[in-house]
C-alpha cells in the first residue's frame, strides 16, 4: 500500500497550484517529514496530469539500452533525477538512482534483468556417475569378506542379547552411552 494515497497528492498539488503556499509550508501543514515528495508530485502532475500521481501497478520492463542512455543524458546535462524522469517519461525518479548505483558498483551487467527468487527446481535427476572401482586383488577381496562377517557376528550377538532380556542391554547401552556423552561434554 502507498504511503499516501492519490487523493491526498491531488489534495496537495491543488493546494500548492491554487495558492501562493510553499512546498516546506505544505508540508508542516499535513506533517510531511520533508517538502521533496510534494514537490515530485508537483512536477509529475505537470507532466503527467493525474496519472503521474498514481501508484504504478505492474512493473515496466525496460532494457539495458534504455537505462545506459537515461544514465548518459543526466551524466550529459547534468540534470537532477526528476528533470531526466521527466524528459524520458518516467513517474518514478529513484528508479533512475537505483540504475546509477547498480551501474557504478556492477557496471552495464548490474543493469540487466534478473531473475528474483529462489530457482526453480531442476527437472534432471541428480544421480552421481558411478565410479568405477579398480577389480580387488583376492587378498584384499578376502580381508573384505572377512570384515563383513565380523560386522555380521556382532550384529546377530547383540540381537540375541536383545532378544533374552531387552531391559539388560538397553541399561547397559544406556550406560555406555551417558559414560561416552560425559567424556565429550569434559573434553
Amino acid at each position: 500500500m502507498a504511503k499516501y494515497s492519490e487523493d491526498f497528492k491531488l489534495q496537495l498539488v491543488k493546494e500548492y497550484l491554487g495558492n501562493s503556499v510553499g512546498y516546506n509550508l505544505l508540508a508542516q501543514k499535513y506533517g510531511i517529514p520533508n517538502s521533496a515528495p510534494i514537490k515530485r508530485w508537483v512536477q509529475a502532475y505537470e507532466v503527467f496530469g493525474e496519472k503521474g500521481l498514481r501508484k504504478k501497478q505492474t512493473n515496466q520492463v525496460y532494457s539495458v539500452q534504455f537505462k545506459v542512455d537515461v544514465l548518459h543524458f543526466m551524466k550529459q546535462t547534468g540534470a537532477s533525477y526528476q528533470e531526466t524522469a521527466i524528459r524520458f517519461k518516467l513517474k518514478n525518479p529513484p528508479l533512475i538512482a537505483n540504475w546509477k548505483r547498480k551501474f557504478l558498483a556492477e557496471g552495464v551487467e548490474g543493469l540487466e534483468k534478473r531473475a528474483k527468487g529462489r530457482p526453480s527446481m531442476s527437472k534432471k535427476s541428480k544421480h552421481k556417475p558411478v565410479k568405477l572401482e579398480k577389480p580387488l586383488s583376492r587378498e584384499e577381496q578376502l580381508e573384505r569378506e572377512n570384515e563383513l562377517l565380523r560386522l555380521e557376528v556382532a550384529y546377530l550377538k547383540k540381537l540375541d542379547a536383545f532378544q533374552e532380556n531387552p531391559d539388560a542391554f538397553l541399561e547397559k547401552h544406556k550406560q555406555r552411552w551417558h559414560s561416552n556423552s560425559k567424556k565429550k561434554s569434559s573434553d
